[in-house]
């Protein structure tokens, strides 16, 4: 059963009344009754801090969908928003609230997920803690069919930075429920390649050990790209030096070799954690251009 609790943003959490929010009316949704798998007892508490200029979300233990219904004419279209932060924090405003915002704007059911962040203190098994609860998140939103107008065989995801490679995991590493699985992902500035430099940011924040051999090719995502693929949208900047396209590009380059459909939008400038875009850059396009690729799926 769905427990959903109906609050304007003024009622909100307290961590987020830390935050600018709207006092739009949204649903908070817990993601799991009780306690959530592969997590253990903790005593840390979620806070908000402000990381590169804008609010972030850290220590996460209680994992929330925040979902936007449309305003206006409802494509049937969903999608479950990831914030970025490099598996230590979440861009919730940035890369969650202004985001759910424009897609509901545009017909399509927006909905944010704040996940568990791989830590070592809440749980024995961190690196599944973001992908167990995305899957979670797909499949509780393919269930919202009747209160939101949603096509359940219309449901994805949209990933930046760090949940740009949980968007990526959750459309390639096996799932036991298919339901879990995205029906199609966009990408924004995704760390996904096989790379060294991810391979280190990975045994730094998401296992918190070195990864064995079989870990390391278990989590090559590019490599995993199949003629089962969901479609996929890819937006990045030529001048990210955190994530370099590269890793977009390698990512639709596998897309293209497993005959699967793959749409890209690459901007000269915009460095890196760009969120919704800005004018000067000409950035501020992309999220129209995901509003429309989202209504062709």
């Amino acid at each position: 059963m769905i427990t959903v609790h109906r609050v304007s943003w003024r009622a909100f959490a307290l961590v987020m009344l830390l935050i600018c929010w709207s006092a739009e009316a949204v649903d908070v949704v817990d993601l799991w009754e009780g306690d959530p798998p592969h997590s253990k007892p903790s005593s840390i508490e979620e806070r908000v801090i402000e990381n590169w200029g804008v609010p972030c979300v850290m220590n996460i233990t209680r994992p929330t969908m925040t979902i936007y219904p449309v305003s206006g004419e409802n494509t049937g279209r969903a999608i479950v928003v990831l914030p970025g932060g490099g598996y230590e924090v979440e861009s919730i405003v940035e890369e969650g609230r202004k985001i759910g915002e424009f897609l509901s704007s545009r017909g399509i059911t927006a909905v944010v997920l704040k996940y568990r962040l791989p830590q070592a203190e809440i749980s024995d098994t961190p690196w599944l803690l973001p992908i167990t609860d995305a899957r979670r998140a797909v499949e509780l939103t393919r269930k919202l069919t009747h209160s939101y107008g949603i096509d359940p065989t219309k449901v994805g995801v949209v990933g930046f930075s760090a949940g740009g490679h949980l968007a990526a995991s959750a459309s390639v590493m096996p799932a036991d429920d298919p339901a879990g699985v995205p029906d199609f992902a966009a990408l924004v500035y995704p760390a996904v390649a096989p790379s060294e430099a991810n391979r280190e940011w990975l045994e730094e924040t998401f296992f918190h050990r070195p990864m064995t051999e079989d870990e390391i090719s278990h989590w090559d995502l590019v490599g995993r790209v199949d003629g089962s693929t969901p479609p996929t949208l890819l937006i990045h900047s030529y001048d990210d030096d955190v994530v370099p396209i590269s890793e977009s590009l390698l990512w639709a380059e596998a897309m293209v070799d497993a005959g699967r459909d793959v749409e890209a939008h690459y901007f000269p400038l915009g460095g890196h954690g760009f969120g919704p875009g800005r004018a000067e850059d000409g950035t501020d396009q992309w999220l129209e251009l995901l509003a429309s690729w989202i209504k062709r799926q």
